[in-house]
């Protein structure tokens, strides 16, 4: 038999040192935790990024020397191998500078950094090269996955405090540079952390300095747009140009609910990640509106990309996504909304993982009716001929035009309405009313997760949207007189359930359904 051979345990002067570093990454506009795992140990100088780095974090191993030497700290000439966990998961941006460096300097002998400070830590944070921490995306969601986790505290870029200022329960230290977070860590007991933002503090201003009173004339259209704020249902608007469509849209704000806290951080939370944020725009704290150009490709409007970012929709999260020259856009374009419209959020897949953004928006579209803009205008005479005018209104699919709630006809206005001097209605009087509504469908939904009528599925619209008989004639006769489909049908009874609301009625009567049944007939035909 041959003799079993020992292994021989060879000792060497070499020694190494580990650190790990927790901090953050994003997916979406959600963040999940990154251990930032530092190994440095004898043999040849190098520094090794494993962990599937994109080449933004690649290039942080410049980034980290150079910032490290600034701060007149000595770079090791060492084997440096940084790892990323989770290993299977791509990350991307230069988020983690900071707590390479950091996790560098913990390996330090002697030590600079206090290790056992970093217990329940959380860093994030892009260096320059002279060793300055600048400011990234997506710092919102960090500090709230590092709440949620239970960390203790984060520190962050100092330009990314304000939004970072939302989050209470958690210590928050904003640093400028380096050698300033080693100082913040080292110290974490004595400095004092981030102040809360209160967000009930922040007076509120209209930006715009729009306001309903300033649109002559157009009655059904602003009936449209009540029922609209107060139901959270989409308008299309079909008129010849210079009829009112964007100043109509554009006011549409002026009466809609203020944000709630949680909708505040939702909005805020999707421009953080989107890199939307700035010194003049730090916090969301009006309801969003956006109007992307018609030449918007599909990732500008829904999202997309390698490593997917938000687009135009969830920019519009809780607030209004105004689509003007609705069909100058793509058809294929406008068919990618059609999920987005019904289930409130969109998911774009790539071949490792799947990207959910919410976008819970109101569309309102506007467009003409012909090439020239002036079919069935009573004013000026239409130029297209009617093969034209078909191909034109073709460019909106049918499934597109099923889920709009509300399509009305915008007419120009006469010489007298032009001529007139008398203020209309302010959007003060029609916000009262909306707010009365919106009370109305906040005890009806109280037990639900439900915020609007738009909001109700096929079952609950049964329990919630009761008609009397005459009501259910009226139904049963407009199924087969307008071809109304199942969707268009529950749509009817949803706007219908709104009018009803702002009649303060609790059954749905048969004018309801008549008014209702008025915005969906005006579509192109």
């Amino acid at each position: 038999m041959p003799q079993t051979k020992e292994i021989e345990i060879v000792e060497t002067n070499t020694k190494s040192s580990f650190a790990i570093i927790s901090s953050c990454g994003l997916i979406g506009v959600n963040s999940y935790t990154v251990e930032i795992e530092v190994d440095i140990s004898g043999g040849l100088p190098n520094f090794i990024l494993v962990g599937l780095p994109d080449p933004a974090i690649n290039e942080s191993r410049e980034r980290v020397r150079s910032a490290i030497k600034s701060s007149a700290l000595e770079f090791p000439s060492k084997k440096i191998v940084v790892n990323l966990a989770p290993a299977d998961t791509k990350k991307a941006g230069p988020t983690y500078d900071l707590p390479i460096a950091i996790g560098i300097l913990t390996c330090y002998e002697p030590a600079i950094i206090n290790k056992a400070n970093l217990e329940g830590l959380y860093i994030v944070g892009e260096l320059g090269l002279s060793g300055k921490v600048r400011p990234i995306n997506g710092v919102l969601s960090f500090v709230i996955l590092a709440k949620k986790k239970g960390a203790k505290s984060i520190i962050i870029p100092k330009e990314n405090s304000a939004e970072a200022s939302l989050i209470e329960g958690i210590k928050i230290y904003p640093v400028s540079n380096l050698t300033e977070a080693i100082n913040v860590i080292n110290n974490l007991e004595n400095i004092p952390p981030l102040k809360h933002t209160i967000l009930s503090d922040i007076k509120l201003i209209n930006k715009l300095n729009v306001d309903f009173s300033d649109v002559k004339g157009q009655m059904l259209a602003k009936r449209a747009f009540e029922i609209s704020a107060s139901g959270q249902h989409h308008i299309l608007m079909i008129g010849a140009p210079g009829s009112g469509k964007s100043m109509l849209a554009q006011r549409l704000t002026t009466i809609l609910l203020p944000l709630t806290y949680e909708e505040k951080i939702e909005t805020t939370q999707i421009y953080s990640a989107a890199g939307k944020l700035n010194k003049e725009n730090s916090l969301i704290f009006l309801r969003p509106f956006r109007s992307p150009h018609h030449s918007t490709s599909i990732a500008g409007l829904i999202g997309g990309g390698s490593i997917p970012q938000p687009g135009e929709i969830s920019l519009a999260h809780k607030g209004i996504l105004f689509l003007d020259e609705f069909t100058e856009f793509p058809r294929h374009v406008l068919d990618s909304l059609r999920q987005a419209i019904e289930i409130k959020e969109v998911t774009i897949s790539r071949s490792r993982r799947s990207y959910t953004f919410p976008c819970d928006f109101t569309l309102i579209a506007a467009c003409n009716p012909c090439p020239c803009g002036y079919f069935g205008d009573n004013i000026k005479k239409c130029k297209c001929a009617l093969n034209n005018i078909k191909k034109y209104q073709s460019k909106i699919s049918g499934p597109i035009i099923d889920r709009i709630d509300l399509q009305i006809e915008v007419k120009r206005l006469n010489e007298n309405e032009i001529m007139s001097t008398k203020l209309s209605e302010s959007s003060e009087n029609i916000k009262e009313r909306v707010l009365k509504t919106k009370k109305i469908q906040s005890n009806r939904y109280k037990n639900l997760n439900i915020s609007s009528n738009s909001h109700l599925s096929s079952k609950e619209i049964k329990h919630f949207c009761k008609t009397d008989k005459n009501g259910e004639l009226i139904l049963r006769e407009a199924i087969k007189t307008f071809s109304l489909t199942a969707r268009s049908f529950d749509r009817v009874l949803k706007v219908a359930r709104t009018i009803a609301d702002l009649g303060n009625s609790d059954i749905i009567k048969d004018e309801h359904i008549l008014e209702a049944l008025q915005f969906r007939l005006n579509t192109f035909q």
